[in-house]
């Protein structure tokens, strides 16, 4: 008998799975893709900056100009460790095993890989944590989706915007909530329920940086949180802006927030209380 015939064929499932697999494999490749130039240009400025204040150190003797230099120089060595530690997680194939994560950092360190190409098209960023637990997660996963996220908000604000970060805890459900909230030009009501389908895209092609979209991106992040036995929500307005929230379970249960009254027909998550009338949400 030879080792064909005595190997089983992988049944249909094993293949979708297999498929699937490849697909978030080459997904993965791609977003690191776009990284490499961002990055690139920042170790450029970084690089810049050192220089520049070595060279200012050799010009001048005085014990005050050389710390000032010195101090430079070192915040410069410190972020540039800070962005290969981010573009090393994200390259790195971590096992799928989930762990007690700090999302505040892991925000803070795709914020990082993105900063550039951020400020680039003149969108700016504003963060706030509250205290929170750590949630159970698989952080290069998450990482990748809050990435898509993230440039998915840039590209839905061509003309520059803002993005707001938020991170919550629900007492009550013991869970996390990070939210990526921009002020883009929002998603039509009638596409909403369709976003989170494979293939589906609501961008007809590339965007003035020569990306576009292939319809893979959210419908995989979707597997990814529902696969953390979390969830995905979007609420968007037209003209107004879209806000994703991921909801992951707490390693520990959450300290109490203040909570205020929430307005009629207001979303409350990790962003805060804003209307938002149109909303999707995977179960």
């Amino acid at each position: 008998m030879s080792l064909a015939e005595s190997t089983p064929s992988p049944s249909l499932e094993e293949q979708v799975a297999l498929l699937k697999q490849q697909l978030a494999h080459a997904q993965k490749l791609t977003a690191l893709g776009e990284l490499v130039g961002t990055t690139a240009h920042e170790f450029n400025n970084v690089l810049t900056t050192v220089i520049n204040y070595a060279k200012m150190g050799m010009r001048h003797r005085d014990a005050e100009t050389r710390d000032k230099a010195f101090e430079k120089i070192l915040a410069a060595g410190n972020r540039a460790a800070r962005i290969t530690t981010g573009v090393l997680g994200m390259a790195k194939n971590r096992s799928g095993n989930v762990e007690p994560t700090n999302l505040a950092q892991l925000a803070d360190d795709t914020l990082l890989l993105v900063e550039r190409e951020l400020a680039k098209h003149r969108v700016a960023v504003e963060k706030s944590y509250q205290p929170c637990p750590q949630a159970m997660a698989n952080g290069n996963q998450i990482q990748q989706v809050l990435l898509n996220l993230l440039i998915n908000a840039r590209q839905a604000m061509p003309q520059g915007g803002r993005v707001y970060v938020r991170l919550s805890a629900d007492v009550d459900q013991h869970f996390v909530d990070l939210s990526v909230r921009d002020t883009g030009t929002g998603i039509a009501p009638e596409v909403l329920p369709r976003i989170f389908d494979s293939y589906f895209s609501t961008k007809a092609g590339p965007d003035s940086t020569g990306k576009g979209g292939a319809g893979l991106g959210l419908s995989f992040c979707r597997e990814i949180i529902e696969a953390h036995h979390g969830r995905i929500r979007v609420d968007s307005t037209v003209g107004r802006g879209t806000c994703f929230t991921l909801r992951l379970p707490a390693a520990t249960p959450a300290p109490a927030p203040e909570r205020g009254p929430i307005p009629h027909g207001a979303f409350r998550g990790a962003a805060g209380s804003f209307p938002l009338p149109t909303s999707a949400l995977t179960s």
